[in-house]
């Protein structure tokens, strides 16, 4: 043996103040990539490829943040901190390599590493491919806490699924959405590091025996079934330049017997494999289709594997420090991140009673003092159920439980309201009818010591509304915790001129806390002020002119109006109403070829939900009135129409820094908060927006005039549904809309093909327009025509931007876990 690895070897036993991993302490961060590119890729470092450049770098990135984790994981034991588990179904932490390198302030010694080589890190970070781990505003809000939590100092895991794929790939074949596999593993990622040797066995199926133990208590034994092995992956987040590494544990499934030996002797190849097939596809995809009964039950298993992983590791750290139980919710603390992760509470409640034979009562103190839960949704399809004969065939113990714990609930409340015999059946946590459902979110509800909405206006809907009669038996659990974003990603990493203007006149504190925007109020009157903020929207356009025209194929003029709306298709998000309203335009423009009108580039970007037709109809539908506008002699120096495919998070980190016009036109009352309307205002982008989620909390700091709010508010919806809501009405009194509708139910966009479109047209006459689109058409197109006109004053529009940004301090996810920590989780910061 050689006396390097001999030294390797002995200092692994050495304390941490002592160790030295390869360049950690002596080395540059070119100097550790060389090594690894020659010691743990196996490859030549003599000349550096993009390939091999990028690998390098992540794995001396890497190392550095393992030994600051290390570091962090043995402070919270000594410290004998209280810890917080974030559970999440989904997270979207967009590629990792430059905002690891902000974090840890070695961006400068990358850029000279790579300058070295005659490469940048523009071209390395293509090289990464982002993590397919979530699907839209859930996840990005999951990563964004995250990071705060780690910037913060906070004692906090993430846990959720390792993927093997992601929602999926879209890909746009003449004008439809195309699903391909988004196989984000192809190449293996080292920011995930395996463990082997942190395996838990998941059980699903089987059957409950019952037991008598020495006191003449019943007990209750869950054996059998089918037995899937949680294998964990973790990911690091480091805080922003203080020292803080926290980690996201991502389970894996892995079989429980990886290969039957008899039945390949016997020719049986497939059933040799079989079982291992079976068990890995619970962590294969993110949200499989839940049409067949296959999907229904492989989502519910996702949502249990996920889970049960996490309350064991949870209770394995926790017996480290030989506490009694009832110091569980002591040192602990469960943020349920939506309805998905709910089944927790059951979960550990099995693990109380059946594995540390604790009584009922002692059990369940512990549970409801444990977990919060947060709502992000008040779509009835959204507050997520479960069929009772699926989980009590699957997780047949659970189902015993989620009975026991309804039970008892609903004797207190029959106690307590003994005028009002309707109240249990509405607040059960099973609904009555021909087929008997569990509702998530009523689990969550009573299992939890708190519960919150995400924004103020969402948290009143819940309050008067779909939790009502909660807010009657448990008055004091419900709360608000506006939504944040982190300034790290959606200003430094993603917005770099305008970054250094902000530090040049601000310093650098704003990124930490980004409440030092408002001294922005000062110098909007600053006339060189103004002119340098102009200039960096300008080269961000440019940046984003030159993609589009490079994977569209179309030019755009960068001083037009770029009006963006990007998020997942769903009709309440009303991409509808806004082409609606482009094909207006184009009709008034080929009507009046000589007006005088500033040039708009109208941008879409988001996925349909594969089985979700009527959104893939509405892509559609923008594709082929784009291809109609795009290619118009008559048009195309005005409008621009473009739909970007497969966006994600590095493309939102495109689009926000180069965005004047954010749409965030969802129907009054059915947007819990929006994240995406806080990442454009705080780069400066002017929102177009209903009074809905978080759209009325920025128009409050931001100012009136500075945010174009329109259309009915949450009441006013409400009311005209009661009076009777008739879409024809619309149609008979507005002729431009007439005109608009007649062509969408015509070919004039689908030449040869005059249905393509039918149910579009059906749905918002025939079928009621659910989402009042016809009712805030005529609202949204004079709005457009205020911001058209407003646009043109140079000096007025920049002052407007630079508002914007300046009232954005108090959408930071820092503020928002703040909160958190003060309102929830009771946790002290470890930096």
């Amino acid at each position: 043996m050689s006396k390097d690895v001999k030294d390797y070897l002995h200092l692994l036993d050495k304390p941490l103040d002592e160790f030295e991993a390869p360049g950690a302490r002596n080395s540059t961060l070119g100097e550790d990539a060389l090594w690894h590119v020659l010691y743990s890729l196996g490859q030549d470092n003599t000349y550096l490829n993009k390939r091999k450049a990028y690998w390098g770098l992540v794995l001396a990135v890497r190392d550095r943040m393992l030994e600051k984790w290390t570091a962090v994981q043995r402070k919270y034991y000594a410290n004998d901190d209280k810890r917080l588990y974030y559970l999440s179904l989904e997270f979207l932490p967009g590629k990792f390599l430059r905002g690891n390198l902000l974090a840890l302030g070695l961006e400068n010694e990358a850029h000279e590493f790579l300058h070295e080589h005659d490469l940048s890190l523009d071209e390395i970070v293509d090289e990464e491919c982002e993590p397919g781990l979530g699907n839209g505003g859930l996840g990005r809000l999951a990563s964004c806490y995250m990071d705060s939590m780690a910037t913060l100092g906070l004692p906090a895991y993430g846990y959720g699924i390792r993927y093997s794929y992601g929602l999926f790939r879209q890909e746009i074949r003449n004008g439809h959405q195309v699903e391909q596999p988004d196989n984000w593993l192809h190449e293996g990622s080292h920011w995930l590091i395996p463990r082997p040797h942190n395996l838990f066995p998941i059980r699903f199926y089987g059957t409950v025996n019952e037991w008598l133990d020495d006191d003449g208590m019943l007990r209750h034994d869950w054996r059998g079934g089918d037995l899937v092995m949680a294998m964990a992956n973790d990911m690091y987040v480091p805080g922003y330049r203080n020292g803080h590494v926290n980690s996201i544990r991502l389970w894996e499934a892995r079989p429980h017997k990886e290969f039957v030996l008899s039945s390949f002797n016997a020719g049986d190849y497939i059933g040799s494999v079989q079982e291992k097939i079976s068990d890995e596809n619970i962590s294969m995809v993110l949200y499989p289709s839940d049409d067949a009964p296959e999907g229904k039950t492989l989502r519910l298993k996702q949502q249990y594997f996920f889970v049960a992983a996490t309350m064991r590791d949870m209770v394995r750290r926790f017996k480290k420090l030989n506490k009694p139980w009832d110091q569980l919710p002591e040192k602990n603390v469960v943020q349920l991140n939506e309805t998905h992760p709910a089944i927790a509470i059951p979960e550990l409640m099995r693990m109380l009673l059946d594995e540390e034979l604790l009584g009922w009562e002692e059990a369940w103190c512990i549970c409801q003092k444990l977990f919060a839960y947060t709502n992000h949704t008040i779509l009835p399809e959204a507050l997520e159920t479960w069929p009772v004969k699926l989980i009590e065939r699957l997780l047949p113990r659970h189902m015993q439980i989620i009975y026991e714990i309804n039970r008892r609930f609903l004797e207190e409340v029959r106690l307590h309201f003994r005028d009002e015999p309707e109240l249990p059946s509405r607040v059960s946590l099973i609904s009555a009818g021909p087929e008997q459902r569990v509702r998530m979110s009523h689990l969550a509800i009573v299992g939890s010591f708190s519960v919150n909405g995400v924004s103020s206006l969402h948290t009143q809907i819940l309050k008067d509304r779909v939790f009502h009669d909660f807010i009657r038996i448990f008055p004091d659990r419900f709360n608000n915790k506006t939504n944040g974003i982190t300034p790290r990603r959606w200003l430094r990493q993603c917005n770099v001129p305008l970054s250094w203007l902000l530090s040049e006149h601000l310093g650098c504190n704003w990124i930490t806390d980004l409440t030092q925007l408002k001294k922005l109020r000062e110098l909007v009157d600053d006339v060189e002020f103004r002119h340098d903020w102009e200039q960096c929207r300008l080269t961000n356009k440019k940046r984003l002119a030159d993609y589009i025209e490079k994977v569209n194929g179309i030019t755009v003029n960068p001083h037009s109006i770029f009006d963006v709306q990007v998020k997942r298709f769903h009709e309440y998000k009303r991409q509808l109403l806004n082409i609606l309203h482009i094909i207006s335009l184009y009709n008034n423009i080929r009507r009046n070829p000589d007006v005088k009108m500033q040039p708009c580039t109208f941008i879409f970007g988001g996925k349909a939900a594969p089985s979700y037709q009527m959104a893939k109809d509405i892509i559609y539908l923008i594709n082929c009135v784009a291809r109609r506008v795009n290619s118009d002699p008559h048009t195309r120096n005005f409008l621009k129409v473009i739909f970007l495919a497969n966006y994600n998070v590095s493309l939102a980190q495109l689009l926000v820094p180069a965005t004047d016009v954010s749409e965030q036109i969802s129907t009054a009352g059915y947007e819990a908060s929006g994240t995406g309307n806080m990442k454009f205002a705080l780069n400066g982008a002017l929102t177009i927006g209903t009074r809905d989620g978080a759209n009325i909390e920025i128009g409050e700091r931001v100012g009136d005039g500075n945010i174009y709010l329109f259309g009915l508010c949450e009441k006013e919806v409400l009311a005209l549904r009661r009076r009777g809501y008739d879409p024809w009405e619309f149609y008979k009194n507005d002729s431009e809309l007439r005109e608009v509708l007649d062509m969408i139910n015509s070919d004039q966009f689908t030449p040869g093909d005059s249905t393509a479109f039918s149910s579009i047209f059906n749905s918002l006459l025939t079928g009621g327009d659910p989402f009042m689109v016809l009712a805030d058409y005529r609202a949204y197109v004079e709005t457009h025509k205020r911001i058209s006109h407003e646009y043109v004053d140079r000096d007025l529009w920049i002052k407007k931007s630079i508002m914007n940004t300046a009232g954005m301090g108090y959408f930071s996810s820092d503020r928002a876990v703040k909160e958190y920590i003060d309102g929830i989780w009771s946790l002290e910061p470890d930096v």
